[in-house]
């Protein structure tokens, strides 16, 4: 009886020690709990823009740094799509069609069913559907698409409630260090979201021979096929990019990133909606070589803004049926509206942002010596065939 007695006051006065040491709350109340959590705030709604914050971490076990992570995919996966398409390439060999298979990543804009991805996604596509996040499938339509900066926009005819648009963000505010997250379906795997943060910014990408897009945002979040089109977002569930490729010979991710930003998204798709394109100047030149001098212009388009205001291209000499061509007669740019230039890149950037009917004052050097022209730039429509592929 003793020994019973010795045992269960052994036991109760353990169960004690472990009480005092393992839950000091229930001594002292709800203290300790109350220093180190922070008060609920209700995350906004799907759509709309604002900070958030989770309240349901510490029910869940998981620390404030995951709570962000599993928010924001909970606000944004339902915005993102998969996009698959067939392209028709003609077999050399055998004179037959082939059809091929592509997949990408896209973002549901509105409810108006306006999806954002990248235009070499859908390029050269006969047939293009967009897959949403209860797996069910649309047939997609081109709206418009910018070649210069790799993106397009499709339409989907799909229920609203079925529609859930991203919020786009400022890209303006990022700086090198903030967290982002990398949504997409990478090798076809749906949804997937990958973590990760801002490397750098205000890098330049070529997307075309001489056409290159700027300010672009370098991110070292996982990134792999698939993903191009997806969005990229900050860790209060806006879009402040648009994953567009990755750094590797192997087209797989290396860690280095790129994603087109927000604001330049912004910028474009109104007009791509409004216009199917985005209506910017033409000046006519359309080849240049770089040397130690400037610009050397290699070719002008026949009746081009730039060949009506006297520009140089090559001077082309027929000698029975033989052409000499002398590019050492052609203009060399150094400079446009008094900005210096060194490469096709610079050029073409300052050009990309003017509008038909503005003028631009090139300052060339002709045999030697300097000399300025005026050209007004016209309606630039050498890219409608290219957008107009399906």
């Amino acid at each position: 009886m003793r020994i019973f007695s010795l045992c269960t006051f052994s036991t109760l006065l353990g169960t004690l020690v472990t009480v005092l040491v393992l839950e000091p709350s229930l001594i002292l109340g709800n203290t300790a709990l109350a220093q180190n959590q922070r008060p609920p705030i209700a995350a906004p709604a799907v759509g709309s823009a604002g900070d958030f914050s989770p309240s349901w971490y510490d029910r869940e076990g998981l620390t404030p740094d995951e709570a962000v992570n599993v928010a924001v995919y909970e606000r944004c996966n339902r915005s993102v799509v998969n996009i698959s398409t067939v392209s028709i390439r003609t077999d050399r060999f055998f004179l037959t069609e082939v059809p091929e298979e592509g997949s990408g990543s896209g973002a549901i804009l509105d409810q108006a069913g306006h999806v954002l991805t990248n235009f070499h996604v859908v390029q050269g596509a006969a047939q293009v559907n967009v897959t949403l996040y209860d797996e069910e499938s649309y047939a997609a339509k081109l709206v418009g698409a910018d070649p210069v900066n790799d993106i397009a926009v499709l339409k989907i005819d799909a229920p609203q409630d079925k529609l859930y648009p991203v919020v786009l963000g400022d890209s303006e505010r990022l700086r090198v260090g903030m967290k982002v997250f990398a949504l997409g379906n990478p090798f076809g795997l749906e949804r997937t979201m990958s973590i990760g943060s801002v490397s750098s910014l205000n890098r330049t990408l070529e997307v075309q021979r001489n056409w290159v897009i700027k300010s672009i945002i370098q991110i070292d979040a996982s990134i792999n096929p698939g993903n191009s089109g997806g969005p990229l977002i900050d860790a209060h569930g806006r879009v402040i990019g648009m994953n567009t490729a990755i750094a590797s010979r192997v087209a797989q991710s290396a860690g280095i990133g790129f994603a087109i930003p927000s604001n330049l998204i912004s910028r474009v798709v109104p007009e791509l909606i409004k216009y199917g394109r985005v209506i910017r100047g033409d000046i006519g030149i359309t080849h240049v070589t770089v040397t130690d001098a400037g610009l050397r212009i290699a070719r002008i388009a026949p009746g081009s803004p730039a060949e009506l205001a006297g520009v140089r291209g090559p001077k082309v000499t027929r000698r029975g049926p033989i052409s000499i061509i002398d590019r050492g007669a052609a203009d060399i740019i150094v400079a446009v509206n008094g900005q210096p230039v060194k490469t096709a890149a610079e050029f073409l950037g300052i050009i990309e942002n003017m509008k038909p009917k503005d003028i631009v004052r090139l300052g060339l050097l002709r045999e030697g010596k300097p000399v300025l022209v005026d050209v007004t730039l016209a309606d630039d429509s050498r890219l409608q065939e290219e957008t107009s592929k399906f």
